[in-house]
C-alpha cells in the first residue's frame, strides 16, 4: 500500500492541470482498494457546498453538475462531521440523498473521508462497492492516509493556480505568505530570477528566435567544454567507472539529446531560457515516475546538467531588468538587500518573497523603508507573475495576481485614504507625543540605514531606540574593520547627537545570517543567535565595542544594548568585554566615558531574573516580536503556525504589564522596540502599562503621535484594565477595535477586511 500511495501523490502533484490530477487519483485508488467506484468532491467556500469534480464508476455527466451543501446527503455529513463514515448499506441512512444524474442508486456501501489542511476543509474522497460490503480498518486506513497526503498537494495546486476551481470567476489568484512590512501596493510585477534555478525562470516570448538557438548551442558548448575540462583534471584521481558518467553528461549534451527539443520549443514561442527549463522538467518528472532505480538518479544528472546550460545563458541575461515601471513589485524566490539597491527608490512600490521572513534582513530594510512587504509566499508560481498586475497587501500578507477590476477599485480607495491620511498628519509631527492630560511618551525610532533621514526626524522623535549593526555587517563580503565600523557608528551618533542613540551589538542568527558567515542549524531561533554568537567570538564583539565607544568621543550619546540574554552570566562576560575596551582603548591614549549599558528582554527567562539584571545594566529594551515568538511558542514565519503569533495574546500582555511594573521598582527605564510600539493601539495600551519609550520604525510615527495626542493617560488605563480581563487574542482585537472607534481612531488603525 505504501509503494501505491507514494505513486499516486507523484503523479497528482506532477499533473498539467485539475483534471489530469483527478482522474489519476480516484482511478489508482478505486484500483488500489479493489472496488468500484472512487470519487472526489471538492468544497467550495464561497457556495458552502460540495462540487463533485471526478469519479469513476459513476456517470460522468454528473461531474461538476452534483452540488452538495454542507451537511446533506452523505459527503455532506463527512465534510460537515470533518471525520470519516463508514456504512455496509448506506442507502439506510437517515442522510441518504439520491442523485439520479449519478447512478449511484446501484451501490449499496459507502466510505467517505475528508480532506483537510491546516484546519481547512478542502474536499471529500469516496468509494463505493454494489454489494455490501463493510471496508475494513485497513481500507479506512489507507484512504484516510491518502486524504492527508493528498490535502498539501491540493492546497499547493489550489494555492498556485496550477489547479484552479472552475467556481473561481475570471483569472484572479490570490497568495498568502507572512505580513512583514505594513502598506498597500499596486503595480506590476518584475519576477527576479536567481541564477541558475529552472523553477524560477520566467516565461518569455523570443523577439529574435535565432538569435536565441544560437545562444542556446554556444551556452551548450561551453558546457561541454567545462565538463571536459572537469574530466581531464579528475581523470588520475577518480575510478573509471565515476569517470564514465562524464561520458554519459557528454551524450546528453549531444544533439538529438537536448538541444533539439529544446530548439523546438524555441520555435513554439519560448525564450531560451525558459525553453530549456519547460524541457528539463520535463524529462526529470518522467524520470522520476518510473521504477527503474537506475534511471530515477538519472534525474539528478539531468536536472544538474540544466543549471549548467542555465548558468551560461544568463551570462549575457541578467537577472535584474534594465529598467523598471514605474509602480515596481519586486518578487522573487529570495530577496537581498542588494537587490533592492538596484531598483530606483521611487520605482519600488512592495516586495515579495518565497523566502525569508518578517525577522529576516530584507524584511527589516523594507519596514525602514515603509515598503510592504510579504515574504514566505511558498505558494508563489514566480516564472507566471512576470509582467502581471498585482496587489499586494502587507498588513495581511497577501498578493493578488491579476486582481479584478472591483478588487482593484477597493485597494486604491485604501492606497488614497492612505495618503490623505499621511498628509493630514503631517502638520503635527513636530508638536510632543503627549496625551490630551499631559502624559508625555518620548517616540524613538528603529535604524539601521544610512542617516540621511536624521535631519528630518530629529525634530520627531526623542532619540534612536534601537540601531541594528548587523545592517552594515550584510551589505560587506566580509565582517567589517575597526576604522569602518567607526566610520559608520560616528555618522550615527552626529547625525542625531544630541538625542540619545542605543546601539545593539551584532545580532545574527535564527534568520538573520551574514552571506560569509552562514549559521545552519535544525532551529536556528533557539540555537546561535544574538549574544551567543558574539560571546563565542569575542573577537568580533571586541572591535564593535572599540569602535562604539571611539564613535562617541565628544558626543557622549552612546547607549550599548546587548540582544538574546538568557543569563546574568552573559552580561557579566559582555560587561567584562566593554571595560576590556575601554582601558585598551585608554592604552592608546583615546579616553572615552563608559556608556549607559542595557539588556534586551526578548528570553521568557529574563521576564524572572530582572531583579538579577537591574545590578548590572542601566535600561531595558523589550523586545516584543522574539519575546512573542518565545513565550507562545509559535515560529511567527512558519505559514501554518504564523496565524498563532499574535502581539495582543493575553499571556503576552501580561508578561509586558509584569515587566513594566518591575523595571517602575526597580527605577530603571524600560523601552519596547517591537512591532507592538509602533501599532497605534498597542502604543496606548503600552503607555498605560508603564513603558517609558517607544521605539518604532519612522513610518509608524505619525498614526502613533496621532493616537496619544487624542487620547488621556486616564483612559488608556481604563482600557488596560478592561483588556486585562479579557481571555482571548480575538476578545482584545474586538475590544480595541470598539474603543479606537468609539474615540474617533479607527482611521489610524489597519483596515479591515
Amino acid at each position: 500500500m505504501l509503494e501505491v500511495l507514494r505513486r499516486v501523490i507523484q503523479e497528482v502533484n506532477s499533473a498539467r492541470n485539475l483534471d489530469a490530477a483527478l482522474s489519476t487519483m480516484v482511478r489508482r485508488i478505486r484500483k488500489a482498494m479493489l472496488t468500484d467506484v472512487c470519487s472526489f468532491y471538492l468544497y467550495d467556500k464561497e457556495l458552502e457546498s460540495l462540487v463533485l469534480m471526478e469519479t469513476i464508476g459513476l456517470r460522468t455527466q454528473a461531474v461538476g453538475r452534483v452540488v452538495l451543501p454542507l451537511g446533506e446527503g452523505l459527503v455532506g455529513l463527512v465534510a460537515k462531521r470533518s471525520e470519516p463514515l463508514n456504512l455496509e448499506d448506506a442507502r439506510i441512512h437517515p442522510h441518504f440523498r439520491y442523485f439520479e444524474a449519478t447512478g449511484e442508486e446501484r451501490y449499496s456501501s459507502f466510505l467517505g473521508v475528508p480532506i483537510i489542511h491546516q484546519r481547512r476543509m478542502l474536499g471529500v474522497l469516496v468509494v463505493q462497492q454494489a454489494e455490501k460490503r463493510r471496508y475494513n480498518d485497513e481500507d479506512e486506513a489507507f484512504l484516510v492516509t491518502m486524504a492527508a497526503q493528498l490535502a498539501g498537494v491540493l492546497a499547493h495546486a489550489l494555492a498556485t493556480g496550477n489547479l484552479t476551481r472552475p467556481s473561481l470567476s475570471g483569472s484572479q489568484a490570490m497568495f498568502k505568505g507572512v505580513a512583514s512590512s505594513p502598506g498597500i501596493a499596486m503595480g506590476e510585477a518584475v519576477v527576479i530570477a536567481p541564477p541558475a534555478d529552472l523553477n524560477s525562470v520566467p516565461d518569455l516570448v523570443p523577439s529574435d528566435e535565432a538569435f536565441e538557438i544560437s545562444r542556446l548551442k554556444e551556452a551548450i558548448a561551453k558546457t561541454r567544454d567545462e565538463i571536459r575540462a572537469a574530466a581531464e583534471r579528475l581523470v588520475n584521481r577518480i575510478s573509471s567507472q565515476e569517470l564514465a558518467l562524464f561520458d554519459v553528461y557528454q551524450q546528453m549534451l549531444g544533439e538529438a539529446a537536448l538541444s533539439e527539443e529544446v530548439e523546438k520549443r524555441i520555435r513554439e514561442g519560448q525564450w531560451a531560457p525558459g525553453a530549456l527549463a519547460d524541457v528539463v522538467r520535463r524529462h526529470v518528472q518522467y524520470l522520476e515516475r518510473v521504477d527503474d532505480d537506475y534511471l530515477r538518479e538519472r534525474a539528478a544528472d539531468i536536472r544538474d546538467l540544466g543549471r549548467r546550460v542555465l548558468a551560461h545563458l544568463q551570462e549575457d541575461s541578467p537577472n535584474t531588468p534594465e529598467t523598471y515601471p514605474d509602480n515596481a513589485i519586486l518578487v522573487g524566490d529570495e530577496i537581498s538587500v542588494a537587490m533592492l539597491g538596484e531598483v530606483p527608490r521611487d520605482k519600488l512600490k512592495g516586495l515579495v518573497s518565497v523566502r525569508g521572513s518578517s525577522t529576516s534582513h530584507v524584511a527589516i530594510v523594507a519596514r525602514a523603508m515603509g515598503i510592504p512587504t510579504v515574504l514566505g509566499m511558498v505558494d508563489l508560481p514566480l516564472p507566471r507573475l512576470s509582467g502581471a498586475q498585482v496587489v499586494l497587501d502587507g498588513h495581511r500578507g497577501r498578493l493578488f495576481v491579476r486582481p479584478t477590476a472591483e478588487l482593484s477599485s477597493y485597494y486604491g480607495t485604501l492606497i488614497a485614504e492612505e495618503e490623505a491620511l499621511t498628509a493630514l498628519l503631517e502638520h503635527e509631527q513636530d508638536l510632543p507625543s503627549e496625551t490630551t492630560d499631559g502624559h508625555e511618551v518620548p517616540l524613538m525610532v528603529n535604524t539601521g540605514l544610512a542617516v540621511d533621514a536624521a535631519t528630518l526626524l530629529k525634530s520627531r522623535i526623542s532619540g534612536v531606540g534601537l540601531y541594528r549593526t548587523e545592517v552594515p555587517f550584510m551589505i560587506t563580503e566580509r565582517f567589517p574593520g575597526e576604522k569602518e565600523q567607526t566610520r559608520l557608528y560616528r555618522d550615527q551618533l552626529e547625525g542625531f547627537s544630541p538625542l540619545p542613540v542605543v546601539m545593539r551589538t551584532l545580532d545574527i542568527g535564527g534568520d538573520k545570517d551574514l552571506p560569509y558567515f552562514p549559521i545552519e542549524e535544525a532551529n536556528p531561533f533557539l540555537g546561535w543567535r544574538g549574544m551567543r554568537v558574539t560571546l563565542d567570538h569575542p573577537e568580533v564583539l571586541m572591535v564593535q565595542l572599540r569602535a562604539m565607544l571611539m564613535a562617541s568621543q565628544g558626543l557622549d550619546n552612546l547607549y550599548v544594548l546587548f540582544p538574546m540574554i538568557t543569563n546574568v552570566e552573559e552580561v557579566d562576560e559582555a560587561l567584562k568585554l566593554l571595560d576590556r575596551a575601554i582601558v585598551e582603548l585608554g592604552e592608546e591614549g583615546i579616553t572615552v566615558q563608559r556608556p549607559s549599558v542595557g539588556v534586551m528582554i526578548e528570553v521568557p527567562a529574563t521576564i524572572y531574573q530582572m531583579d538579577a539584571l537591574a545590578k548590572r545594566v542601566d535600561f531595558f529594551s523589550v523586545g516584543s516580536n522574539d519575546l512573542t515568538q518565545y513565550l507562545l511558542a509559535v515560529d511567527r514565519n512558519n505559514p501554518r503556525v504564523s496565524d498563532l503569533y499574535d502581539a495582543m495574546h493575553p499571556a503576552l500582555l501580561g508578561a509586558l504589564v509584569e515587566l513594566a511594573q518591575d523595571a517602575r521598582r526597580l527605577d530603571k527605564p524600560i523601552s519596547l522596540c517591537g512591532e507592538l510600539a509602533g501599532d497605534p493601539a498597542g502604543a496606548l495600551l503600552l503607555m498605560a502599562m508603564g513603558f517609558t519609550s517607544l521605539s518604532m520604525n519612522a513610518p509608524s510615527l505619525p498614526k502613533v503621535r496621532a493616537a496619544i495626542r487624542r487620547v488621556s493617560f486616564n483612559d488608556a488605563q481604563t482600557l488596560l484594565d478592561e483588556i486585562m480581563c479579557l481571555d482571548t487574542p480575538a476578545q482584545v482585537h474586538q475590544h480595541l477595535e470598539a474603543r479606537m472607534e468609539a474615540w474617533e481612531l479607527s482611521h489610524l488603525m489597519p483596515p479591515k477586511d
